[in-house]
């Protein structure tokens, strides 16, 4: 019976993490960042739109911001591809947090992300070096970096945004290597049993905030604006605390975060 409790439940989140009605990324820049500037491009001649990025204040402090976007309509879904960076994402984000730490500037990444983007084309233009060198580059940056998952975490295009500093979950998010369905049809060649694949993948937050793999979970009323408000109040506590560390310490305090796995 406790087997199938914790199977149900997994699948419940991973359902809530897909929900439509979800906060987003860009709701959150709106609501919490002032004077928000977007940026463009990767310098080598693309600007993935499944990726928006740039400068703004976050209580009267510099921040640089970085979300993944699924879209609002079907046509937006269609042309950000439902929320999966291509390699143009991977390096524009990782531009926009070397300039961050230029400036000194504190960065937040936002995720909600299927995985990365699965087209012949990304594969193509080095898909995974430049996953690769988000996960180099990012990991030695001199500047506190935040990264909070906002429904699906899913595969290289949630961690290439998630090797700062602290990583937090909404309640209703899911953070693995690739979807329960994925899982499900690799190992039993049935994607229908997706949700036990999930309980037994532990990509909850509960699961993970056990393992140290995250730092944090933050709660998910179905109100957006206490939702908002429980981010705002976990960025400003953490952002602080991190940027009291020496730049020695905090790359120190990083490093020995993913060692520790």
């Amino acid at each position: 019976m406790e087997g199938s409790k914790v199977k149900r439940q997994a699948g419940q989140v991973v359902a809530a993490a897909r929900d439509l009605h979800k906060v987003t990324g860009p709701e959150i820049i709106h609501s919490l960042i002032n004077h928000f500037t977007e940026l463009h491009g990767d310098r080598l001649g693309e600007d993935d739109p499944a990726i928006i990025g740039g400068i703004g204040l976050f209580h009267d402090l510099p921040v640089t911001v970085i979300t993944t976007d699924r879209g609002q309509s079907a046509a937006e879904r269609i042309a950000k591809h439902f929320g999966c960076l291509t390699p143009a994402g991977y390096r524009k984000s990782l531009r926009l947090i070397k300039q961050a730490a230029k400036f000194h500037r504190p960065v937040i990444c936002l995720v909600n992300t299927p995985g990365a983007y699965p087209g012949q084309s990304a594969e193509e233009h080095g898909q995974g070096a430049a996953i690769a060198q988000n996960l180099l580059e990012i990991s030695q940056v001199p500047t506190p970096i935040i990264t909070i998952i906002l429904g699906e975490g899913g595969s290289g295009g949630a961690l290439a945004l998630a090797c700062g500093d602290q990583i937090w979950m909404l309640e209703n998010s899911t953070y693995s290597i690739l979807s329960p369905e994925g899982f499900a049809s690799i190992l039993w060649k049935d994607s229908s049993r997706a949700d036990e694949a999930a309980a037994i993948m532990q990509l909850i937050p509960e699961d993970l905030l056990r393992k140290k793999v995250i730092d944090g979970i933050i709660e998910e009323p179905t109100d957006h604006a206490a939702v908002l408000s429980n981010i705002d109040k976990i960025l400003q506590q953490e952002i602080s605390h991190l940027q009291k560390l020496s730049t020695t310490d905090l790359l120190q305090q990083r490093h020995d975060r993913y060692r520790q796995f």
